[in-house]
């Protein structure tokens, strides 16, 4: 049996997409196995965008000297 990994989203994280992305009310009266398949891609797909984002943002790392 294969066991699941911690979640890489945080609870209030995913909350969040599902406000933005017009499904809170669904995961709040049904939980998250009642979001259609593609609600769940379009909330990975928001969350990689805001990753993406957040990391151009950040100044370029040096490499390391040796």
């Amino acid at each position: 049996m294969a066991r699941r990994g911690r979640g890489m989203m945080s609870e209030q994280f995913k909350y969040e997409l599902a406000k933005d992305l017009g499904f809170y009310e669904t995961v709040q009266r049904d939980g998250w196995g009642g979001i259609r398949t593609k609600d769940a891609g379009n909330m990975v797909k928001r969350a990689i965008q805001i990753a993406e984002q957040a990391i151009s943002q950040q100044p370029p790392q040096q490499p390391p000297r040796y």
